[in-house]
């Protein structure tokens, strides 16, 4: 993205997805520093020439000095606390965020009375590693950004978020929180429970087992590596959403057993899932064009073009 002047960027949170915006943001031209509660990780981030410090006033004040885009990066368990900080040095600033769940998120955004400069996001990217060593300024290269649409979110903190997105090599997918948390249930959330139920289930096998497991095992359990605490704060938060997911899942599992004890056969779950990942695979994003943020009805057709599978490609 080229053709327009670069504002600040505040970056609360430089682990893995909050890291990562802040190299892509400062690699693309963006006045970009930020805050990391642990001092061992804002001086790994300034041994490699980042502006990180673990004074979140000292970052907020200066925030609120440069009317820099706020980007929240810390877990959800810390989100009240940062807000905390926000409301008190800087209020008027323009927010966003990018953890994994967009409802609680609104709600808790919204009790502290920030609602009005806020838009909520969710860059689908990551690895199974953490921290501010695991980050990288290529993470977002091509990867959906999803973008709240909800009723109230205004065009100029929209616009501003969207253009971070894109510059930092996105797509934006525009979408409402209830339908973006119930989205990610099924395709982030959901694999991080069976990839820890695998997980047992293989090791169960001893070393027999894990000695013979080779690729179906190791993609599988991939997510499994991540640290126990980080998939907590992923998943938890989104409860609701993802306890109607595992009902649905076991309902699914529990009329494979049967079928295998029954008939031994498990082709209709095998079929059934060859066909939903060929979906998968030729899933096409379209660019959503002719849809001004602030135009009448903006939102609304925004979240309806999202809803199928339209992206934002350009602002421009």
């Amino acid at each position: 993205m080229t053709g327009h002047p670069k504002p600040a960027v505040c970056v609360l949170g430089t682990g893995l997805i909050g890291g990562s915006v802040l190299r892509a943001a400062a690699g693309a031209g963006y006045r970009a520093w930020g805050y990391n509660r642990s001092e061992i990780g804002a001086k790994a981030a300034r041994a490699d020439g980042y502006d990180v410090i673990s004074d979140s006033e000292e970052v907020l004040r200066r925030a609120a000095e440069r009317d820099a885009l706020i980007v929240i990066g810390v877990p959800m368990p810390a989100l009240g606390t940062i807000l905390s900080d926000i409301r008190s040095f800087a209020p008027d600033c323009q927010l966003t965020d990018v953890v994994s769940v967009k409802a609680p998120v609104a709600e808790l955004v919204h009790r502290h009375e920030l609602g009005k400069h806020f838009v909520g996001g969710h860059p689908m990217a990551g690895t199974s590693e953490s921290g501010w060593a695991a980050s990288t300024p290529d993470l977002f290269s091509g990867a959906a950004w999803a973008l709240s649409v909800d009723e109230g979110v205004r065009a100029e903190p929209w616009t501003r978020v969207a253009r971070l997105a894109l510059d930092c090599g996105a797509v934006v997918v525009p979408v409402l929180n209830a339908e973006h948390d119930r989205a990610v249930a099924r395709i982030s959330h959901l694999p991080h429970v069976l990839a820890e139920a695998l997980a047992v289930e293989g090791a169960a096998g001893g070393n027999l087992a894990l000695g013979l497991a080779a690729g179906s095992f190791r993609d599988g359990t991939r997510v499994a590596a991540t640290a126990p605490d980080l998939v907590r704060a992923i998943c938890e938060p989104n409860a609701a959403a993802l306890l109607e997911v595992l009902e649905d899942t076991l309902r699914v599992l529990g009329e494979a057993r049967d079928s295998l004890r029954a008939n031994g056969t498990i082709a209709d779950l095998v079929e059934a899932g060859h066909a939903a990942r060929v979906d998968y695979d030729d899933n096409q994003r379209w660019a959503i064009t002719g849809i001004r943020p602030g135009d009448h009805d903006w939102l609304a057709q925004l979240a309806e073009a999202g809803r199928r599978g339209g992206v934002v490609k350009s602002l421009d």
